[in-house]
């Protein structure tokens, strides 16, 4: 199959959506069929562009089998909502064009990537003109995210005519798929009809990340902690839809617990605040984002991994860290609210409180820093879990079936 991908986030960005979209089209191409993907340079989550790749001009690559065109794009300084939309509206109209001259090259099937969701409308109109198949693939709602977040203006009228429109997009794909069941069952509340919504949820390479017992007491050493020490980590993106205050505050809380040590490592807009908690905070480590091959170490460094989110992003997004948590064998404890997609997995094999409640999270990682046997127990539980469930070749393998029977009709 011809298959063209759409989206502003791709290889070699190292977390987020980029990772997902360049490991499902190498996956794709491995298995022989012919990738074109029309792409931004990576940027994220640094929100500047990487070496080697050019903001204002476009680019052609090839990279493991996998033909890449990148367009450009403009990225702001300072994140607000504004900035944010002249961002995404930056890479819509520049990839138009280049979207365009892809009628000539006759996919068979057109799969967008959102967010962003503005750059969609390019994807449903390109299948329309070649008379092919269209796939739109949701990472996370954008638009109510936005508003929960408060980062869209609060005008009754304006979100009302946003809501119409992100209904009226999604229901002119073939397909949408998003990553939890939750985030179907609002897809199909938005007008999506049941039998076009597809389950397909963010994996992990299990053979990649997987528990490493006993050997990571040089990392610990480098960094300065004991091996009686009981480390709590977060790694990922350091963005708003995280809590990551929340975890600060937990921190703050068992600052005189000299057992308990915290790492946060990752990029993102709350770099610079967590960074300087870290100076201020004996107990907490700041690590920059680190190599896919430093991965599976830094998760196995971790005694506890902490998934704080906030109660305002439930169920629009299911944190694509929490697949490489469990592999690696390691407890989770989250933030979450009851009855929350999040809430239900994590309670099968860790621990889930209340989001916003500081005292509760510290509780919970104090009684599971005095009890080895259960994160022990529950770590493995959950790894088998991911194996079972979340494993790549699984999950690519029965995307790339829905695929073929879309296009096959």
């Amino acid at each position: 199959m011809r298959i063209l991908i759409h989206g502003i986030n791709f290889a070699p960005e190292l977390t987020g959506i980029g990772k997902y979209t360049g490991e499902f089209c190498f996956y794709l191409a491995s298995q022989g069929h012919d990738i074109r993907v029309v792409t931004a340079p990576p940027y994220y989550p640094y929100w500047r562009v990487l070496e080697n790749y050019n903001k204002r001009f476009y680019q052609k690559e090839k990279i493991n089998g996998v033909e890449i065109i990148r367009c450009p794009l403009w990225i702001p300084r300072n994140l607000t909502f504004s900035t944010r939309l002249l961002h995404l509206s930056s890479f819509a109209l520049t990839s138009l064009p280049i979207m365009l001259m892809q009628i000539f090259w006759n996919p068979d099937v057109v799969i967008g990537i959102a967010p962003a969701l503005i750059g969609t409308p390019s994807d449903i109109l390109i299948a329309y003109l070649t008379g092919r198949k269209s796939w739109l693939h949701i990472q996370d709602f954008e638009l109510d995210a936005a508003i929960n977040l408060n980062i869209f203006p609060q005008n009754g009228l304006v979100q009302l005519i946003i809501k119409g429109v992100e209904s009226f997009i999604f229901k002119r794909f073939d397909r949408v798929s998003t990553i939890s069941k939750k985030m179907q069952e609002k897809l199909i509340e938005k007008g999506v009809l049941m039998e076009n919504c597809v389950y397909f949820p963010n994996w992990v390479d299990t053979k990649s990340i997987y528990p490493m017992p006993n050997s990571v007491q040089l990392l610990r050493k480098e960094l300065g902690i004991s091996d009686e020490q009981v480390v709590v980590l977060y790694s990922g993106n350091l963005g708003r839809k995280q809590g990551l205050k929340l975890l600060i505050d937990v921190v703050k809380l068992l600052k005189e617990d000299t057992i308990i040590h915290f790492i946060i490592c990752g990029e993102g807009e709350l770099r610079e605040f967590i960074e300087c908690e870290a100076i201020k905070l004996p107990n907490l480590t700041f690590l920059p984002l680190q190599p896919y091959d430093h991965l599976n170490g830094l998760l196995n460094l971790a005694n506890i991994h902490v998934l704080p989110q906030l109660p305002e992003a439930a169920d629009l997004v299911m944190p694509s860290k929490l697949a490489g948590m469990l592999a690696s064998g390691r407890v989770v404890v989250a933030t979450a609210k009851a009855n929350t997609e999040l809430a239900e997995v994590v309670n099968e094999f860790g621990c889930v409180v209340p989001p916003g409640n500081a005292e509760e999270l510290g509780n919970a990682i104090r009684k599971l820093s005095g009890n080895s046997c259960l994160m022990e127990e529950l770590g493995m539980k959950g790894r088998d879990y991911v194996v079972k469930h979340w494993d790549i070749n699984k999950v690519l393998g029965e995307f790339q079936k829905d695929l073929i029977q879309l296009v096959n009709g």
